[in-house]
């Protein structure tokens, strides 16, 4: 019975301590970095060149302050290949530019798909995928999980056999959605 007693002491102290410290020692946040945070896919994907979607965040509120002058540690709003066009304006809207689109290309929402008579389960695939989407183990044949699949691209760079390829989002009930009927 003492042992439960002094754990659950230790417990609520060391909690109590935890909690006193996460007030005194809190960093404050810029407010703009966690907005676009929320707009970014949050796939750390490392295409934008950055270490992931807060840091890209981060470097692109850093290029919209009016405050600071163009240097290393910046980023376009259209940095973020994976979000294409429509994320690239969703940034200007918030930031309040104006972005010329014509370099940015986007062919829509895809998803890597394994053929499996290239695939040799060489894993390099499955060690540079940041959502650990692709299932697999040694020398055997691989496959993508549609649900965490983020579409960057970073494991078709990485097979040697060219065996994962990039397509569209097959159309499914789960994410089906009624396009727009034309204008007269």
């Amino acid at each position: 019975m003492f042992a439960i007693l002094s754990l659950t002491l230790l417990g609520a102290l060391l909690g109590v301590i935890l909690g006193i410290a996460n007030r005194v020692l809190k960093v404050a946040s810029d407010p703009l970095e966690d907005e676009l945070l929320v707009l970014l896919p949050g796939s750390n994907c490392g295409q934008c060149g950055f270490a992931g979607c807060a840091a890209a965040a981060a470097a692109i509120a850093a290029a919209a302050s009016p405050s600071c002058c163009a240097s290393e540690g910046q980023a376009l709003a259209t940095c973020c290949l994976p979000g294409g066009k429509a994320l690239a304006t969703a940034l200007a809207a918030r930031l309040g530019i104006t972005l010329d689109l014509a370099d940015v290309s986007d062919a829509g929402p895809r998803i890597a798909i394994v053929a499996e008579e290239l695939c040799i389960g060489c894993c390099r695939c499955s060690k540079v995928c940041p959502t650990d989407a692709i299932l697999g183990a040694s020398r055997q044949i691989h496959n993508v999980l549609r649900e965490a699949c983020t579409g960057c691209e970073s494991c078709v760079d990485s097979c040697p056999t060219e065996a994962l390829v990039m397509r569209p989002v097959p159309i499914t009930l789960q994410h089906w959605v009624m396009p727009r009927p034309l204008a007269a």
